[in-house]
Formats: C-alpha cells, sequence, structure tokens
C-alpha cells in the first residue's frame, strides 16, 4: 500500500493542504500515519474518504451534514436509505427557499435599477439612496 504526504493529496484533489488540516481538525478526514520526519501520510481509504467528503460539499452538503453522512456511509447496516434521502430532501428544501430569497433579492435590485436614471448628476437626489432610506424598496 503507498502513502501520499499531504501536499501530494492536495494536489492530486485540488484542493489545499490547509483544506485538508481543516478537515482533519474537524474529524471529517484524518491521515492514516505519519513520516518519522511528521508528514501526514494518506493511503486508499484516506484518499476515497477525501474524494467522498470533496463530492459532498460539491452538491452542497455542509461539514456538518458530511460528518453525519460520514456516519452512515461507516454504519450502513443500521441506517435506511430513507434516512439518507430525507437528508437530500432537506437539502432540496434548503436551496428552494434560498433560491427563492436570491430570486426577491434580484427583483428588488431590478426596481431599484429601473427607477434610477444613472446619470452623471450627483447623487443628491438619486432614487436608490432615496428608496433605501425611506425604506420604499420593493421586496
Amino acid at each position: 500500500m503507498a502513502f501520499l504526504r499531504i501536499g501530494e493529496v492536495a494536489k492530486r484533489f485540488e484542493v489545499k493542504a490547509d483544506t485538508l488540516r481543516f478537515y482533519e481538525k474537524n474529524g471529517l478526514v484524518k491521515a492514516s500515519a505519519r513520516s518519522e520526519s511528521g508528514y501526514r501520510l494518506y493511503n486508499d481509504a484516506d484518499l476515497s474518504r477525501l474524494s467522498f467528503i470533496l463530492r459532498a460539499k460539491a452538491v452542497g452538503f455542509s461539514l456538518t451534514e458530511i460528518q453525519e453522512l460520514l456516519s452512515i456511509e461507516l454504519d450502513k447496516a443500521n441506517w435506511a436509505c430513507a434516512d439518507v434521502k430525507g437528508m437530500v430532501d432537506n437539502k432540496l428544501v434548503e436551496i428552494e427557499a434560498k433560491l427563492a430569497e436570491l430570486n426577491r433579492f434580484r427583483q428588488s435590485l431590478q426596481s431599484l435599477s429601473r427607477a434610477c436614471c444613472g446619470g452623471p448628476d450627483s447623487a443628491e437626489h438619486c432614487s436608490i439612496l432615496e428608496a433605501l432610506e425611506s425604506q420604499h424598496v420593493v421586496s
């Protein structure tokens, strides 16, 4: 079994070594061994775990959620597919709420932009600033 040092793993996964240290500090991944000179050494199982973490992060799971997914991954027999699906469905609800909020932001900003002449005159009578001051922003 070949071991890789932290820099090699970081390069392979296109992350910073600090990211790997952060994941280790937060209990997500741990180097299997240390070299005589103290370098973290990662084996194939460590790389698989890191790959899992990065894929889960790429689809929007938080580190706390990833920790839970990892615990399920390590003890699959005591969990149901419904548990994992529930996590995904909860994440979907969260994302839908964020999208709705972003759409409200966009609509408000579009309204502010349309109300402004955008000319070279001073901002003393800027309709955007006036709307923000008077709380008449469309939400």
